[in-house]
């Protein structure tokens, strides 16, 4: 049984991946709703290339392809505080801003207070910005649409909406809402308490990474950029003791 469920006859042909995770965090099974953009959010965390988690479980990897498991592990200790686990940020973020307030223009005040509080502090705000697409991260805009098709589009999202506004207002310049900060508006919005947050990375990205695996073992690259690292960390190191000696 699980959680009051029988996994040979309720569970088992029935229940897709992500609904199974949805009930194992909210000890019930999603709504129709609840289930599309429970899996658009795990979905668009599955996959991000080359990585510093790829490359920790390709090299990881390498040196023991006896443990598949050790190597996705290795990955998974790479989910931070700027990798992946700005989720769990965006979402406390959102959740700890004046939970009793509603309606937009007290929005607006809240998200107003939030960046002045970032930047007094000189800190980021989670879920602003992306090193490569400067105006738009275009997961972004689908996980909110998916969002608003199933009637789950409220405070938090809007709310994350404003921050970025009133970032522009402040600073003068544009910064978009990353993936990260949409599925931690989104993972607000299904009620998931911010302290589960960063383990939704952690299971999609398990995925992603065995894929990553099973690249390595079929297309190797570790070896290559271990190779690569090696020797133009030597030359580097060479270039800087001829100079010293100049």
């Amino acid at each position: 049984m699980v959680k009051g469920l029988n996994l040979a006859t309720d569970i088992l042909g029935k229940v897709n991946l992500g609904d199974m995770a949805f009930l194992e965090l909210k000890d019930r099974l999603p709504s129709p709703q609840e289930s599309v953009v429970f899996n658009a959010l795990l979905v668009a965390l599955v996959e991000h290339g080359i990585t510093p988690s790829a490359l920790a479980s390709r090299l990881t990897y390498l040196g023991a392809p006896e443990s598949l498991q050790g190597a996705v592990a290795a990955g998974l200790l790479g989910v931070g505080s700027l990798y992946l686990g700005t989720v769990e940020g965006s979402a406390r973020m959102l959740q700890q801003a004046s939970p009793d307030a509603s309606p937009a223009t007290e929005l607006r005040v809240i998200a107003r207070a939030i960046v002045h509080d970032y930047a007094t502090r000189k800190a980021s705000i989670p879920g602003l910005g992306h090193p490569l697409h400067k105006r738009e991260d275009p997961r972004t805009p689908r996980l909110f649409a998916i969002a608003a098709e199933n009637g789950l589009s409220g405070r938090h999202v809007q709310l994350m909406q404003l921050i970025a506004d009133e970032f522009k207002l402040r600073h003068g310049r544009p910064i978009p809402i990353n993936a990260t900060g949409a599925i931690g508006a989104l993972a607000s919005e299904l009620d998931l308490p911010w302290q589960v947050c960063r383990g939704l990375g952690v299971m999609s990205r398990a995925i992603g990474l065995t894929g990553h695996l099973l690249e390595e073992m079929r297309q190797p690259m570790a070896q290559e950029i271990w190779d690569r690292v090696d020797a133009e960390a030597t030359e580097h190191l060479s270039r800087n003791m001829e100079v010293d000696s100049d």
